[in-house]
């Protein structure tokens, strides 16, 4: 397998090649044939000991290090056909062992490699697709959220391009919503920092920022799993103080957002003193906004909880 690939990746560890017209047909050619061996074509089912001794070739030879470093020189075609071959390549078992995930956790540099890539236009969709596929890995996960990476992605939701940005998202999203332990040890030790910058997402000027950030914000923080850090969420007024911005959103679909996570700070049975006092202090402006709050004919039960939290809202003393 070495011997097919170093032809067309012949100076490629480290560093990015500029391929000739050959050298690329060469890369097509060869990616191609890998494609055809390790997922078949739709009539013939691949040969499963074939791919896992292909597989085990792969890491041996650091080809997979190859594969990354290369894909910006590779063409639209060719990058789609590497990126089906990673995915499948990363699913393969040998004694155990997922060998290609084994071998990315001894180059844990790829993956920074990979979240860089949002930055290229020409390669963010088939790095998103890549890394995804490495998010399924806890080892990976913990990687990725714990390096200074993960940062960027607060940057990359933001992206003028709407599919880069929507990328980037679905990509932050299954960081966090993948493997629970992996997120809960994160978050617990990096929760200032964390909240600090998604705050941001919530009060961007971007509408779609604004409204992704808040929908994902109100179904991530309701999930069983995350319990310990709503709790931990709901005793802070600067929290606070942001959802009761957004209850003014001019979106009705934030402004409903908004409410499902409004209302456990006031449904919260052990609401500390800093809290009632801010919600006092709003009382009359908070009532206006919950009457005046958008909801769909039938929707019996998102009616019934705004009347319950306007009537503890009402008897705060």
């Amino acid at each position: 397998m070495r011997a097919r690939f170093s032809i067309v990746f012949a100076h490629g560890i480290g560093c990015e090649v500029v391929f000739s017209v050959p050298a690329l047909e060469e890369v097509e050619k060869n990616i191609s044939s890998l494609r055809l061996l390790i997922s078949g074509d739709g009539e013939i089912e691949p040969n499963q000991e074939q791919v896992l001794q292909i597989t085990l070739e792969i890491c041996k030879e650091d080809v997979i290090s190859l594969f990354v470093q290369n894909l910006p020189s590779l063409g639209w075609g060719v990058r789609k056909d590497l990126v089906h071959c990673w995915c499948i390549l990363l699913r393969q078992k040998v004694d155990e062992t997922y060998c290609c995930v084994q071998y990315i956790e001894n180059h844990l540099e790829l993956l920074d490699f990979l979240v860089g890539c949002y930055k290229n236009l020409d390669i963010a969709l088939n790095c998103g697709n890549m890394l995804r596929e490495c998010i399924k890995y806890p080892t990976l996960t913990k990687y990725i959220l714990e390096s200074g990476s993960f940062e960027l992605f607060f940057e990359y939701v933001e992206l003028p391009n709407f599919d880069i940005a929507s990328d980037a998202l679905n990509t932050f999203k299954d960081l966090l919503t993948k493997h629970e332990t992996v997120v809960a040890e994160f978050l617990s030790s990096h929760y200032e920092q964390f909240f600090e910058l998604y705050s941001r997402l919530l009060s961007s000027a971007n509408y779609v920022t604004r409204r992704q950030a808040m929908k994902f914000l109100s179904e991530f923080l309701l999930e069983a799993p995350n319990s310990q850090i709503m709790k931990r969420y709901i005793v802070e007024v600067r929290f606070l103080n942001i959802m009761i911005n957004l209850l003014k959103d001019s979106s009705k679909n934030i402004r409903l957002c908004a409410f499902h996570v409004f209302k456990v700070f006031v449904a919260n049975p052990n609401k500390p003193r800093c809290i009632i006092e801010a919600l006092l202090d709003k009382r009359r402006e908070l009532l206006k906004l919950l009457h005046n709050l958008p909801t769909s004919k039938g929707d019996d039960e998102l009616d019934e909880e705004k009347d319950l939290i306007i009537q503890e809202i009402q008897k705060l003393a």
